[in-house]
């Protein structure tokens, strides 16, 4: 413990005026840069956060957390997903068709991807129904030819709800002659998840989708949703072994792995980057504190010639750059808590006033700024940043400490 008189003069120094302007200036730098380096790494940890948090309640809530499927021409899927259904960790199954081809609307063509979906059954396993009205899906499963697809898509090709538009499926015939599928459909309603889904896919109910099969029974399946996302691989192999010879599944970390370990990648290798700007700004403490002893070395011997032990007046200066480390860092929370609020809002102002999207869903895996503020990551990064204060004012406060009575006072 020190006495208070330690803890008041260390107070005295950091709001004193200096002889030198430098040390002023030294000292100020070193705060704002604790300021800037702790508000930055909160704001980019709350967006990396955000986008880990959409990865995982959007994305893999839209694509399957496992699907299987089968390679011959006769499956028994009642049986299949009985045996399923038995694994504690699948909380529902709903089939599915699943077919590459073209979407034709006058001129234009893109390619897509056909999802036929079990309405009833859908909304067990994905959360599509989030994102469309009620009345649609209840008119695409019973209005025959009719589809819903992604705004993004809509847009490039123009189409508007009502409209017609082809679709064209590639198939072989026996002869090993390419026959295209033809079938007209009626644009219902467009969904807008804002993820990259929007840019490719259209959905059909699945009496629509299974005569579009012909002859392609692998694009016919199931498609589970689990209790633990993350269980995902091992529950995928489990199923397989119990599963009659010809199915095979396939698990969200082969489609979607890749992304989910770049956004993790993404977060530590950011955090890592920005706490060393905490650290230069902890190391610019040391700086200022240096020439702070040094301005101070008169005053040093006086409190010393008084009866200072060398303890109290090490304790002076480890109280004034704690409270520069301590200013820092919360300014630095209240700037890095005032943006994540708001960085989302000014990114979408900035889009709409520029006319520009800055994140696409066809290159990013949402097309808006995801923001997710953790309070356990703002404690740790203020409790790092302060840490890294206190610390950086030993070896000033221990030279300080070893000043000389006479020698400083020789020249005064």
């Amino acid at each position: 413990m020190f006495k208070p008189c330690s803890f008041f003069i260390g107070l005295r120094y950091a709001g004193a005026k200096r002889r030198s302007q430098l040390v002023s200036f030294i000292s100020l730098v070193s705060m704002l840069g604790m300021t800037v380096g702790v508000a930055l790494l909160i704001v980019v940890l709350s967006v990396m956060n955000g986008f880990d948090k959409e990865m995982r309640e959007r994305i893999l809530g839209l694509v399957p957390h496992i699907t299987i499927s089968s390679h011959g021409e006769h499956s028994d899927w009642p049986a299949v997903e009985s045996i399923i259904r038995q694994h504690p960790q699948v909380a529902a199954a709903a089939p599915f068709v699943q077919l590459g081809g073209m979407l034709l609307h006058g001129t234009d063509v893109e390619s897509v991807m056909i999802y036929g979906i079990d309405v009833k059954r859908e909304a067990q396993v994905s959360i599509i129904d989030q994102f469309i009205q009620p009345q649609a899906l209840q008119q695409l499963d019973q209005q025959a030819d009719s589809v819903i697809i992604g705004r993004a898509l809509a847009q490039r090709l123009n189409l508007h709800s009502g409209d017609h538009v082809n679709i064209m499926i590639p198939q072989q015939s026996a002869q090993g002659k390419t026959q295209p599928i033809f079938k007209r459909l009626q644009l219902l309603e467009q969904f807008n998840t804002g993820t990259e889904l929007d840019q490719s896919v259209i959905l059909l109910s699945l009496a629509s989708a299974q005569p579009l099969l012909a002859g392609n029974p692998s694009a016919q399946g199931l498609r589970l949703l689990l209790h633990n996302t993350f269980s995902a691989p091992r529950v995928a192999w489990e199923i397989e072994q119990n599963l009659p010879y010809g199915y095979s599944s396939r698990d969200w970390t082969r489609s979607h792995g890749n992304l989910y370990s770049a956004i993790q990648l993404s977060k530590q290798l950011v955090g890592l980057m920005l706490f060393i700007i905490i650290a230069v700004a902890a190391f610019n403490v040391v700086s200022a504190l240096v020439m702070v002893v040094t301005d101070k070395q008169g005053d040093i011997a006086i409190l010393r010639t008084l009866g200072a032990s060398p303890r109290q007046v090490m304790m002076i200066f480890v109280v004034q750059g704690s409270l520069i480390g301590l200013v820092g860092t919360v300014f630095g929370v209240l700037l890095g808590l005032g943006l994540s609020a708001s960085v989302g809002d000014m990114v979408a102002g900035l889009e709409q006033l520029l006319q520009y999207q800055f994140l696409n869903s066809d290159v990013y895996p949402v097309d808006y700024l995801p923001v997710d503020m953790r309070w356990w990551d703002v404690s740790l990064v203020a409790g790092t940043a302060f840490t890294m204060s206190i610390l950086a004012t030993i070896y000033p406060a221990w030279r300080a400490a070893k000043v000389r009575p006479a020698e400083a006072l020789r020249y005064e």
